[in-house]
């Protein structure tokens, strides 16, 4: 949607069509008009078409939507239904029709999202190919409705066909420098929802602390977490996560980075990481992960192994990323070992690690995203391996690096222009929203290979005090990006409605930061 005149006449249309002219990400294809009809919240359901793959007893449509009748109108109670007379047409109930079943299982990144969304005299109707595109044409439905001042309800005529444009948009939280309690993950994936995003990348652990309480390895939390009573995610905690994810169409994609990255790992399994050395003797510091002992890969294949059930999503991240080379090139044993080697590169060894690594979470039958370093290192992955560009810097650009990536064949995300943690005074989010991920020279096979992207909040001066307004609605904007046509690219119309979705957001209980000067018809309140 280029151009400030076509942005204009989409605000004119917002003011004429209800809210339909400012719904977050943007549609694919919006038909209103200014013809409205009434919802009465007494009276008001959403049912399962008697044809729909989906019926009474589908956990995520069911949970949906009694989600989406507290969303619209609260919890209650409502006045008992009146008649809506001659001037207002009554919509009391929303029909959804699903394809194909699977109301059991998880979204993969192969699932079908797309629907259609049709308001008029004749039904109100939301029919998609899969329960996943259902949550989103619910979304949808529920920033169509808006109230008048007199606080009736209303929906206006509208036809939506929607579908995303990338299958992979992710948002990853970083639980290891600032430990996040249980409730503001869950927080995070109600608020991703309501922005389509499907994915959450959930950096468990790092060098500060190991918050993940391992059933094999219970030492790692033990010894290795801030607190291992009360700064620790259980096996109770990480199964709630996952389904309350799964509920909302989100898949969990758990990421525990190595060789580099591993501090907190070193107390609970002790000869993992590698003894740093000041000239002859152990300066008593470590490093990464040790990647010369037989040990190491034994343990790592009894940790994968756990992390390979407990996690379901086919995908897990391995990290591989910024391995700093100073603690091994100090030790002699490593040395020797890269001598006999014959490797004369510290990324050799660091590559030689990952294909071990990778050996064993491939016989796991899972797959895996790695960081860009695993790529320019030049490491022996498989032909459907992930790459997620993270790195901004001279001499290669990221667009740069996602042009290398794809002509070598393999998959991409794309985050280094989305980090939310970098934050500037003023409106850095239109920096963000003109990110086009396929901005890069590359025959039309190359550029599918980009299959979406992330948004990234790393934690180091972050944690439940500050995540919320921080996080949105700037993550929204990608969001946007990823769902959104390529075509959908005009500021002015995307700060009309990123400013309402922020309002929405406030109406949602969500502390969600302004953009620029303004205000909303409901501020805040704690509730």
């Amino acid at each position: 949607m280029a151009g400030s005149a076509l942005g204009l006449r989409l605000v004119l249309l917002a003011a004429l069509c209800g809210a339909a002219g400012a719904l977050w990400p943007w549609p694919r294809s919006v038909q209103a008009s200014s013809r409205r009809y009434r919802l009465r919240p007494a009276a008001f359901a959403f049912r399962h078409h008697p044809g729909s793959a989906a019926q009474p007893g589908c956990d995520v449509l069911d949970s949906a939507f009694a989600r989406y009748r507290r969303l619209l109108f609260g919890a209650g109670p409502w006045p008992p239904p009146s008649p809506s007379g001659q001037r207002h047409v009554s919509k009391d109930v929303l029909v959804v029709s699903v394809v194909t079943e699977g109301c059991n299982e998880f979204p993969m990144l192969e699932s079908l999202e797309n629907y259609t969304l049709t308001i008029d005299d004749d039904q109100c109707l939301l029919a998609a190919s899969t329960i996943w595109g259902a949550l989103r044409g619910l979304e949808t439905f529920s920033q169509l409705v808006w109230t008048s001042a007199e606080g009736t309800f209303f929906i206006n005529k509208t036809s939506i066909k929607d579908f995303p444009r990338f299958s992979h948009r992710g948002l990853l939280l970083d639980t290891s420098r600032h430990y996040l309690p249980l409730s503001s993950i869950l927080d995070t994936l109600d608020v991703m929802a309501y922005n389509k995003l499907n994915v959450f990348h959930w950096h468990l652990v790092d060098d500060p602390s190991f918050p993940y309480d391992s059933i094999t390895f219970p030492e790692l939390a033990r010894k290795g977490s801030y607190n291992p009573v009360t700064h620790i995610y259980t096996a109770q905690d990480v199964k709630e996560v996952i389904e309350y994810a799964r509920l909302r169409g989100i898949r969990v994609l758990a990421e525990f980075d190595t060789p580099g990255h591993t501090l907190s790992w070193g107390p609970g399994v002790p000869g993992l990481l590698t003894p740093c050395y000041s000239g002859t003797q152990p300066s008593g510091d470590f490093g990464p992960v040790n990647p010369i002992l037989n040990s190491t890969y034994k343990f790592m294949s009894s940790f994968f192994l756990e992390i390979s059930s407990v996690f379901p999503d086919f995908y897990l991240h391995l990290g591989g990323d910024e391995v700093d080379f100073t603690c091994w090139r100090s030790n002699p044993d490593i040395q020797a070992f890269m001598k006999k080697k014959g490797f004369d590169d510290f990324r050799q060894l660091e590559s030689f690690y990952i294909q071990m690594l990778l050996d064993i979470v491939s016989a796991y039958e899972k797959g895996y995203v790695v960081w860009q370093e695993v790529f320019d290192n030049k490491v022996k992955v498989r032909p459907d391996t992930i790459v997620q560009v993270w790195r901004d810097k001279k001499p290669v650009t990221y667009m740069e690096e996602v042009e290398l990536v794809t002509k070598a064949g393999f998959r991409v995300l794309l985050s280094a222009p989305w980090y939310l943690n970098h934050i500037t005074y003023g409106a850095d989010w239109k920096d963000m929203y003109k990110v086009e991920p396929l901005d890069f020279e590359g025959s039309p096979e190359e550029k599918a290979l980009v299959i979406g992207g992330e948004a990234c909040m790393w934690g180091e001066w972050v944690d439940s005090t500050n995540l919320v307004p921080r996080l949105w609605p700037r993550g929204g904007v990608v969001a946007e990006r990823l769902w959104s046509s390529n075509l959908t690219t005009n500021l002015d119309f995307a700060e009309t409605r990123l400013s309402h979705f922020r309002c929405l957001l406030l109406r949602r209980g969500v502390q969600a930061e302004p953009i620029g000067v303004g205000y909303c018809e409901q501020e805040f309140e704690e509730t």
